[in-house]
């Protein structure tokens, strides 16, 4: 039938990536299309509402002028098709840009500064003339509440797994949620368990805990303080049991506390490679026998408590952007916060 759909798989071909690109853009154009500045006025609005309207143009509307057009706002992709080059891509074609004027779109107070890499998709506004496309100011699509997307959307599923519809819309869920309102997550990032400081603010921290057990604890890598070496995966192992036999030390934790562990860029694992997969499950498996209630899961991973949807990334993701920034900010910015 219509609504069956093919199951997840990471080995997609070529066409899946580009429907993933068109899929983003689609949503990205009706939400933009869905913003006060960009909301077509009524016929009876007053003529100054108009002039503080914005309309968005798509790339194959300045390919198609011969002549200069200028005061334009596309919204597309921008690739580096060839070295040195930057375009912008949207589904109806590719235009070279122009970015040595280029600034912050401020006319909104969530556009503002960003780390702007190639596959982002911006707010270009300029002029466009001779096959070129002159960039005066970049920014990002605006962003909405959830709920505003869920008004139009409704109880699609865009976090993934198995249901069909959202877990928000679940009662039995919202319920469930609410009758356990102290629930509590606990995130611990590089934690490096080959230190013996850490391993004893571990303890500390257990130790805090044990009068009311959070509902769960999340671990994300490095393990490690030091780059891996060739006793990597036993060093790891004694790591890992000794932080075993520390939880063990505190029973009302052991059993009533989950233990989720998120590997981290310096992990053991096929390097760089997206998503990571867990930990082995040989270097885990004294660990699992310890403390049965624990799951050692992928980077990134995704966490589903009642209604709530979290979603876990542990990269440096900062070093990555600022690698791959088309223009890098100011210098005395604090690039974290972009």
């Amino acid at each position: 039938s219509m609504t069956d759909l093919p199951g997840p798989s990471l080995f997609g071909t070529a066409r899946d990536k580009a429907e993933l690109f068109r899929e983003r853009y689609s949503i990205l154009q009706q939400r933009t299309h869905r913003h006060e500045l960009f909301t077509p006025s009524p016929v009876v609005a007053h003529p100054d509402d108009s002039k503080s309207k914005f309309q968005l143009k798509t790339v194959e509307t300045l390919l198609g002028n011969t002549a200069k057009v200028g005061e334009v706002i596309v919204l597309g992709m921008i690739t580096q098709l060839k070295e040195g080059k930057y375009f912008l891509e949207d589904p109806t074609g590719v235009v070279q840009l122009d970015l040595k004027k280029i600034h912050s779109l401020t006319f909104l107070h969530q556009f503002h500064s960003g780390l702007y890499t190639e596959s982002c998709f911006v707010l270009a506004e300029g002029w466009y003339e001779d096959q070129v496309f002159h960039v005066n100011a970049f920014g990002f699509p605006p962003t909405e509440p959830s709920a505003t997307t869920r008004a139009f959307y409704g109880n699609i599923n865009f976090f993934g797994g198995p249901s069909s519809s959202s877990v928000k819309a679940s009662a039995k869920l919202k319920q469930l949620e609410e009758e356990n309102e102290d629930a509590m997550f606990v995130f611990v990032s590089d934690v490096w368990l080959d230190q013996a400081e850490v391993l004893e603010k571990l303890r500390v921290m257990f130790s805090g805990y044990s009068s009311a057990p959070p509902t769960c604890f999340f671990f994300c890598g490095n393990f490690s303080s030091a780059p891996y070496g060739k006793n990597q995966i036993q060093a790891l192992k004694g790591s890992l049991k000794a932080l075993a036999d520390i939880i063990c030390e505190h029973p009302s934790i052991h059993k009533s506390s989950r233990f989720v562990f998120v590997p981290g860029p310096e992990d053991p694992g096929p390097g760089s490679i997206l998503p990571r997969p867990p930990l082995a499950e040989h270097i885990t498996q004294e660990f699992r026998e310890l403390v049965p209630f624990s799951v050692f899961t992928t980077n990134p991973c995704r966490i589903q408590y009642c209604t709530q949807e979290i979603i876990i990334f542990r990269e440096d993701l900062v070093n990555k952007m600022c690698r791959n920034c088309v223009r890098f900010p100011n210098s005395n910015m604090d690039i974290p916060n972009h």
